[in-house]
């Protein structure tokens, strides 16, 4: 009796731990699940858009400061326009008091001056050209005397507004229903959407010089911040690659977000410095071809933020002990302009120093630890660039505010129908961030392009004024 009841309860502690187990396994996918779904912009690498509810913002101050400039601040004033740039000078004078109709005498150098800018009731100059017909009596045929270039490239749609156009639909994101309310109701032209889309060709094209020389140019670049963001097009998947230089900035669609598209834009033989986040295809494209990267150090800060919210204690403590030591370096990285060169670079690479022995040595045993303490086994030269290559920036922000732009023309005209569409948006993408980087007026650049295009004349560079 005792054997069969030693028995019994052998079974059920068996049975009892097999259910243990198994829910020690349901918890720690539970567990994970959860991590995952407190996972935002803020703990990690997705997007702002990705968040759910957005994370709280902290309050600046109490709030009770009044709107506008505070006391001590200096007034900000427009520059006047100079005597050559005005086209109209009209003087406003008095012939008697206004008070008391007593005669007035006028004070000189006491004017009071206000400059207005105005719109023209009708913005635009309509020309007629003809070309006279002739008759030769030789051959018997009709000969018409030519036009210009422009003119029979342009049509009805002339260089500058032609640049207009392509400005509204690739700077300020308007839609075709859009540009012709404004052309009909402020301009007085109506122009067909079918018109419309072959000026947007035209304005391409005009661009494909200088888009193709920057897109030679870049693999001679000291240094990239490279990052990536999603399109679409009919539908389609496709990748809008942001390609950040000092001077020049250059967008890519392709339908991958592959390591294929840096080798296509960089080649296998780059010999500058990638920034980047710490996604797979630039991970793979160091690795085949031995290229330098600086992974960016904010998305890391993310992750490490991750770390130090998760309820494992342990976990956590490791978390919180690599944003201090991140914290330590940061604090000396913002005083290089108060060290000498050398006390810089040793108080970096001492701070470089502690922050890989914190991650590498007494590393919990949890799996996120583990993943990020491999993480500076594999790559931890990559994420410190900065310190040893002068002029390296530590995060991949640059990148990532040229590639803003394309959100938001993402969100507001939901991508592209066609090829053509693509190549426009490339370029016009690429006119506008590199002209702001330059300092150069994109619409100037634009209507440089489109006059020298319909004029069968080499096209303005986006190398430099």
């Amino acid at each position: 009796m005792g054997s069969k009841t030693e028995q019994f309860y052998i079974r059920r502690i068996i049975e009892l731990e097999k259910q243990v187990a198994k829910l020690v396994k349901v918890n720690a996918e539970l567990t994970d699940k959860v991590a995952k779904l407190s996972k935002n912009s803020s703990n990690s690498s997705k997007p702002p858009s990705s968040d759910i509810v957005k994370p709280p913002r902290k309050k600046k101050g109490n709030g009770s400061r009044n709107i506008g400039g505070q006391p001590g601040h200096t007034k900000h004033e427009r520059t006047p326009f100079t005597t050559e740039e005005i086209d109209d000078f009209q003087t406003h004078t008095l012939d008697v008091c206004p008070d008391c109709g007593g005669k007035l005498k006028e004070v000189e150098n006491a004017a009071r001056v206000v400059q207005q800018v105005e719109v023209v009731k009708k913005p635009i100059h309509i020309e007629q050209h003809t070309g006279l017909c002739y008759w030769c009596e030789h051959c018997q045929k009709f000969h018409y005397a030519p036009m210009p270039a422009h003119i029979e490239k342009g049509q009805l749609i002339g260089p500058r507004l032609s640049a207009t156009i392509a400005y509204m639909k690739g700077a300020c994101h308007c839609s075709f229903s859009t540009i012709r309310k404004f052309l009909r109701d402020v301009v007085g032209v109506t122009i067909s959407r079918g018109q419309l889309s072959k000026l947007i060709q035209k304005a391409s094209a005009a661009f494909e010089q200088a888009y193709n020389e920057l897109l030679e140019y870049l693999p001679y670049e000291a240094k990239l911040n490279v990052d990536e963001t999603g399109h679409k097009e009919n539908k389609k998947r496709f990748w809008t690659w942001c390609f950040r230089g000092d001077t020049c900035t250059l967008f890519k669609i392709a339908d991958t977000r592959g390591s294929r598209v840096l080798i296509d834009v960089l080649g296998e033989d780059f010999a500058g410095v990638v920034g980047c986040d710490y996604f797979s295809a630039y991970r793979k494209y160091m690795k085949d071809f031995n290229i330098l990267i600086q992974f960016c150090v904010a998305h890391l800060i993310r992750d490490i933020k991750y770390l130090a919210g998760l309820s494992d204690k342990a976990t956590a403590n490791y978390g919180q002990r690599l944003l201090d030591a991140m914290r330590d370096m940061f604090s000396i990285f913002h005083k290089a302009e108060e060290l000498t060169t050398s006390d810089f670079a040793e108080a970096m690479e001492a701070s470089r120093k502690v922050f890989l022995d914190i991650a590498l040595i007494n590393v919990p045993e949890s799996r996120q630890a583990q993943n990020l303490a491999n993480r500076f086994r594999t790559h931890g030269k990559a994420y410190f660039r900065f310190i040893t290559t002068p002029g390296i920036e530590p995060t991949n922000n640059l990148a990532e505010q040229a590639i803003r732009f394309v959100v938001i023309d993402r969100y507001i005209t939901q991508g592209t129908r066609s090829e053509n569409g693509r190549l426009w948006s490339e370029r016009i993408w690429t006119v506008m961030a590199t002209c702001t980087s330059q300092g150069r007026n994109a619409f100037d650049f634009i209507c440089q392009s489109i006059q020298a295009h319909f004029s069968d004349q080499p096209t303005p560079s986006l190398l430099g004024p």
